[in-house]
């Protein structure tokens, strides 16, 4: 159980490093981009069950219909939440330099976003959901224990996400982003924990990514 829960918390940290390296100083184009993270956060896990014949990911995928209500629920509240707080503050902090920072650092720009936006939503949040959830939670905590389980995964999703917001807002923003990362994470865990599958925090996941991206249409000026 030790050398598992090492290894699975090693696995985590190496995935969010590598990829905050990728994302803040290498900065590929989005395409490329994408790969690399397929690569580290499905298929690393995939490789290492393959040594480690217990942890059983397929069982992730599993739908379960409890919770389904409550969890569309609390994801348009989350939507709503996060617009407000966008509106609240676009008068306070700059987020002008977001939409440059992404057309020069990855290629997204107003002609592609509507791509980008619908795979953000839909492909890449069950993949974030499967690596920090499925197998950074669901699996360390068989291994380890609820404490650690939860502080490893939401701490990683958060970090992780902040190292891609690197150059886009000032340090006020980011510190804010990281505590409402850090809870994110937190309420994801607590639906995985209780439903035993991903999909109900992937579902408020999607709910918080069609906020972003109504944000990076308005930015864009392309709604």
């Amino acid at each position: 159980m030790k050398k598992q829960k090492i290894i699975i918390v090693a696995i985590t940290v190496f995935a969010c490093v590598f990829m905050g390296v990728v994302d803040a100083v290498i900065q590929p184009g989005y395409a490329i981009k994408s790969v690399i993270k397929i690569a580290l956060f499905l298929l690393l896990p995939c490789f290492y069950s393959l040594y480690d014949k217990k942890l059983q990911l397929k069982k992730l995928f599993i739908p379960n219909k409890k919770g389904f209500l409550l969890a569309a629920g609390l994801g348009v509240a989350v939507y709503g939440v996060i617009l407000a707080a966008f509106f609240i503050f676009r008068n306070i902090f700059d987020f002008s330099a977001l939409t440059t920072s992404l057309t020069s650092t990855t290629g997204v720009s107003k002609s592609n976003f509507i791509f980008v936006a619908v795979y953000i939503s839909f492909v890449n949040s069950l993949l974030e959901e499967f690596f920090f959830r499925g197998f950074s939670f669901l699996t360390l905590k068989k291994v380890s224990n609820r404490k650690l389980a939860y502080i490893v995964s939401a701490s990683m999703f958060s970090l992780y996400h902040i190292a891609m917001m690197i150059g886009w807002f000032g340090l006020p923003v980011i510190l804010l982003s990281l505590i409402g990362l850090f809870a994110g994470g937190v309420i994801f865990n607590y639906f995985n924990e209780k439903y035993n599958n991903i999909y109900l925090s992937w579902l408020i996941h999607m709910f918080a990514n069609f906020a972003t991206n109504t944000i990076g249409f308005i930015l864009f000026d392309a709604v």
